[in-house]
């Protein structure tokens, strides 16, 4: 999965609004209506957006509650500036809501689809609309090349990234790797032989959780795609992806079973729950919280995870917990990277619908929401200075480290009856038992003909 969400008790909404255009600035308070940009010095940023005053934008995605508050203080200023409304609508339905919207021609004006496959859906169904000159001229000088493929379908480009996340993390107890003189493994090799050392002191060394209710199985599936882009490299990945290498293919069944060597040996788990099965009932959530009392000491799971640890845990690389990059398994395949995020896509042209998604792509829209925190994006214009939390400071370096080999969440691009259906299904299915071989064939079977 691309995207998951942020526990609310984590999300503090910042008081930093450094943003310093305030909504009365921004606005005149001339009381003569007149809130287009350029009517203060405030406004100038926005004045590219100017002469749309008095329209309204509908947004549609899945973040919502606390998340949604901050997606809308960021905005502000240029719905001030501009006199453009943004009308914002989160919901926890989003994926199964979007395509009724769709078909039913009730679509919002834009959306933040967090699956490229999604995307492409709505793309060959002549539903969304393409980019503007402007949105992609920004999105092409703000993001990396990779995203911009991701929304790019039959040579046409329908929206930029925004929100980001990495996939390819292990979290650990900096405390309890300074006190048994541990290091940090930097080479897989390292990391294996860390285990080992790890279940010879009585401890286990991962821990790891896959329930997610209708979602369940996702977790390992990232396992997978992570040790995929290791393994056998990012042109296989994308072979594997696309489905012109079999989901069987022995490259697959070689990196599924480099991660049995971890998730099915019961020497290495399943520290603070049980035994291996123990995996497939244990909640994604609270897959990595036995790090907190020394009964694991490696879990990996993405970067919005550092919001899943109990309140007044210190999040740092000299705190409670931190988190290191999943080791490649050969370096001279280059630094691979695993993560997901959103496209914001709009199914209206109007004008003002295409302002507002070339402001998002804006390097001015993705600094003013880090500094409301919890955030991050690919987005090469964010500054690490604005981005608050550190363990998003550590995913905003690897994003926009020139030497990572960056791919999408596998699960996202694959078709849905494979990437969100049987994925996830034959995962929960290997961790209960079943071979490599035949989770694999079933998978293979159920891709769409």
């Amino acid at each position: 999965m691309a995207v998951s969400t942020r526990p609310r008790q984590a999300l503090v909404l910042a008081t930093t609004l450094a943003l310093a255009l305030s909504a009365a600035a921004c606005s005149g308070d001339s009381g003569d209506g007149d809130s287009t940009a350029g009517s203060s010095p405030e406004c100038a940023a926005f004045d590219k957006y100017s002469g749309s005053d008095g329209t309204t934008v509908s947004i549609y995605s899945s973040i919502r509650d606390a998340e949604a508050d901050l997606l809308e203080e960021s905005w502000k200023s240029f719905e001030d500036c501009t006199g453009i409304t943004i009308e914002y609508e989160g919901s926890g339905e989003f994926e199964a809501q979007l395509p009724v919207k769709v078909d039913g021609g009730n679509a919002p004006d834009i959306a933040f689809v967090p699956q490229p496959g999604l995307l492409k859906r709505f793309a060959d169904a002549g539903k969304l609309k393409e980019a503007s000159a402007d949105t992609k001229a920004m999105a092409e000088a703000n993001y990396p090349k990779e995203w911009l493929d991701y929304a790019t379908v039959g040579g046409k480009f329908y929206g930029a990234p925004f929100g980001s996340n990495v996939k390819s993390f292990v979290w650990y107890s900096p405390k309890l790797f300074a006190e048994k003189g541990w290091k940090v493994p930097t080479t897989w090799d390292e990391m294996t032989a860390l285990s080992d050392t790890i279940a010879a002191a009585g401890i286990k060394p991962w821990c790891a959780g896959i329930e997610s209710g209708d979602a369940t199985g996702w977790p390992a599936t990232d396992w997978i795609e992570d040790v995929m882009l290791r393994d056998a490299g990012a042109d296989v990945y994308d072979q594997w992806v696309n489905h012109t290498i079999p989901f069987n293919d022995p490259k697959v069944a070689s990196a599924v079973d480099r991660v049995g060597k971890i998730l099915k040996d019961p020497k290495y788990v399943n520290g603070g729950f049980g035994d291996v099965k123990s995996i497939a009932t244990t909640s994604f959530q609270e897959g990595g919280t036995p790090i907190l009392e020394n009964k694991c000491t490696m879990y990996r799971m993405a970067s919005f995870y550092a919001n899943q640890w109990p309140e007044g845990t210190k999040v740092a690389e000299d705190g409670d917990v931190f988190a290191f990059y999943l080791p490649a398994v050969d370096p001279a395949k280059g630094k691979p990277v695993l993560g997901g995020g959103e496209f914001t896509v709009a199914f209206a042209d109007r004008p003002e619908v295409q302002k507002v998604q070339t402001y998002l792509a804006s390097g001015e829209a993705a600094n003013t929401r880090a500094k409301l925190g919890n955030w991050v994006s690919a987005n090469n214009k964010l500054e690490i200075a604005n981005v608050g939390n550190p363990i998003d400071k550590l995913a905003v370096e690897i994003l926009q480290d020139k030497s990572a080999v960056f791919r999408f969440d596998g699960s996202d691009l694959m078709p849905a009856a494979v990437g969100a259906g049987t994925f996830w299904k034959g995962m929960v299915d290997w961790i209960n038992g079943k071979s490599t071989t035949e989770v694999l064939n079933q998978i293979e079977n159920s891709w769409p003909k």
